[in-house]
């Protein structure tokens, strides 16, 4: 994927469409969707019940013939039709009108680093399925450092780590390209599903998914575990009854660690295939994480135990990637003029 500042100010709107949540920005109107990437159908009838927020209080909770999908996982969209429904609910009605009443409407994505021809086709068909004549393809790495006010631009050593629900991405990015990055298969779905095992094996607790991601930031307390325990309700594996249980927040961070020493180990890759005046300026600069599970317990100091490098939370983690997106497209970002050299 390459990017082209002048392409993408031509874009009117930036999407980022996570396996978490959805997120939309409209030039000249900013972030105007946030939302969970989770729709409720009807399998009867086939007719879209909920979307977003909506949709994700069902996921659990219906009977046989509704249904709670996510047409996005890992990053990748699974279901171009259910995406393409999704957005359409999400975005609404003003701005599709807005969208029709411009002939030569061009959209920018966010993808993950890597993705497969076959995953830029299906982010390419469900953007123009909503009325897209264009569609720019934007790795989640550089819009979120641009988010998170990176000199990427610059030919001084920038490096983030995005933290998705599927998947976190690894980067080093220096003159507005990255130069070496790592995909890790975990992210924060991986985390709440260590807390779930952990409950079920040594508390013989069944603990509702929704709950999981609340119980590990719960547990939290400005980046670190809090001491002590903390009171649990979930069902019973034996009789099925509903049961609390105290659980004690030393065991829940031994339970997480096995998932986040898989993202030192792609961070180690990424510091390993750079070149060392690159690793040099890291030293001085940091790490940044964002990313909406960059708030996951533990995992700041961990990697500044693990490398020595100052590290470094974002302000909205979350919305970096789109917001650097929307200022791409919004004209706010300035490339590095590298003209050739006379002969």
């Amino acid at each position: 994927m390459t990017i082209s500042l002048a392409q993408l100010r031509r874009c009117s709107a930036a999407v980022d469409l996570g396996a978490a949540r959805t997120r939309v920005y409209v030039k000249n109107q900013g972030l105007v969707v946030d939302e969970p990437t989770v729709a409720a159908v009807n399998t009867r009838t086939g007719s879209m019940l909920a979307v977003g927020a909506q949709a994700e209080v069902m996921d659990g909770r219906t009977p046989d013939y509704i249904r709670v999908v996510r047409p996005v996982s890992n990053g990748t969209i699974v279901d171009i039709d259910m995406a393409q429904r999704l957005l359409r609910h999400l975005v609404g009605d003003k701005l599709r009108k807005t969208w029709r009443r411009r002939p030569s409407m061009r959209a920018a994505v966010c993808l993950p680093y890597g993705s497969e021809p076959l995953a830029q086709r299906a982010a390419v068909e469900t953007l123009t399925g909503l009325g897209a004549r264009r569609v720019e393809l934007v790795d989640t790495l550089v819009a979120a450092a641009v988010g998170c006010g990176l000199p990427v631009e610059q030919p001084e050593a920038t490096m983030i780590v995005v933290c998705g629900a599927g998947t976190t991405q690894v980067a080093v990015l220096s003159l507005g390209s990255i130069v070496a990055a790592e995909t890790v298969p975990v992210g924060g779905n991986a985390i709440d599903h260590a807390v779930i095992q952990h409950l079920r094996l040594h508390h013989d607790l069944m603990l509702p998914n929704q709950s999981a991601r609340p119980l590990h930031l719960m547990l939290s307390g400005d980046g670190e575990l809090a001491p002590g325990s903390t009171e649990v309700h979930g069902r019973d594996v034996v009789s099925g009854l509903a049961r609390s249980v105290h659980v004690d927040t030393e065991r829940v961070r031994r339970a997480i660690i096995t998932p986040l020493t898989a993202i030192l180990d792609g961070i180690g890759a990424v510091l390993r295939r750079c070149p060392p005046d690159l690793v040099a300026d890291l030293g001085e600069r940091g790490i940044m994480l964002a990313g909406g599970s960059a708030l996951i317990p533990g995992l700041e100091p961990m990697i500044h135990e693990a490398t020595s490098m100052p590290v470094h939370i974002a302000d909205r983690p979350g919305t970096c990637a789109v917001q650097g997106l929307g200022a791409m497209i919004e004209g706010k970002v300035q490339p590095l003029h590298l003209d050739p050299l006379a002969p």
